[in-house]
């Protein structure tokens, strides 16, 4: 049996199942209120450490586990941020491994957007890629005997990858998870500036506003919301944070947004 190794566990989130299930407990205690939809196609959230964004990706997660009982496949897709790749990588393992057990992968329904589409393929050296694991663990908590699909995508157009995401939403059981952090290492007010851009562009599915927001998924993004435009669905942000709100470093800063596509 082939695992996808859990290899960014004690370091961006725990290797430990306690420490994990603390942090949710934690997250989840705070009386936070927010609006929802009846019908959460998919989430847009972070990856960074559980410490910087945990809370705001934990919020979609959430939301989503209240609403939906009847998803059986996770379609998990972020940027690739240590290997240059034309098109995207679709993971064949059998199991990917998580502190809180396996999930089962879904190499039948990944083998299958392989064949179909020609900008898709299995590359190994993903495997490393911190984007997609980071959702696991809450994937497993939340979602505990779906099958997962992961998709790390490089060098892509949106459309293509919005091509796909229709493809995966045709079906009713299966459910998306965008990867994305937001600016990277500006000030502070530079930060919330750009930042403030993209989430208007998520919050008006503005495709053409990305053009001027910087996100390390944005390509994920884009594509989604190119996927909400065509098929009528609207979109809710849930939370705007950044690495400042741990670190009280104000002089280099990484922005984070949760959001839900829905109706």
């Amino acid at each position: 049996m082939s695992i996808r190794k859990a290899v960014v566990s004690g370091s961006f989130y725990p290797s430990k199942k306690e420490e994990i299930l603390k942090y949710i407990n934690h997250f989840n205690s705070n009386d936070f209120k927010t609006e929802t939809f009846e019908d959460i196609k998919a989430i847009i959230v972070p990856h960074a450490g559980y410490i910087y964004s945990g809370f705001t990706a934990n919020l979609a997660y959430q939301l989503v586990s209240i609403s939906k009982k009847d998803i059986k496949r996770v379609v998990v897709i972020g940027p690739s941020h240590r290997v240059y790749l034309k098109g995207a990588s679709v993971a064949l393992y059998d199991e990917y491994e998580t502190p809180l057990g396996n999930l089962k992968i879904d190499k039948e329904f990944s083998q299958n957007l392989i064949d179909k589409y020609d900008f898709l393929d299995f590359n190994v050296e993903c495997e490393f890629e911190h984007s997609t694991e980071t959702q696991a663990p809450f994937i497993k908590y939340y979602f505990e005997n779906v099958k997962l699909v992961e998709i790390v995508y490089g060098e892509i157009n949106y459309e293509d990858l919005s091509k796909v995401i229709n493809e995966v939403l045709a079906d009713v059981d299966n459910f998306v998870v965008i990867s994305t952090d937001l600016s990277h290492f500006y000030t502070l007010e530079e930060a919330q500036k750009l930042d403030n851009v993209c989430l208007e562009a998520i919050d008006k599915k503005d495709l053409k506003l990305f053009d001027y927001c910087e996100a390390c998924g944005k390509v994920g993004v884009e594509a989604i919301i190119n996927w909400a435009i065509k098929n009528n669905y609207e979109t809710k942000i849930l939370n705007y944070c950044t690495s400042a709100d741990v670190t009280k470093d104000k002089s280099r800063v990484v922005g984070y947004t949760s959001a839900l596509i829905g109706k």
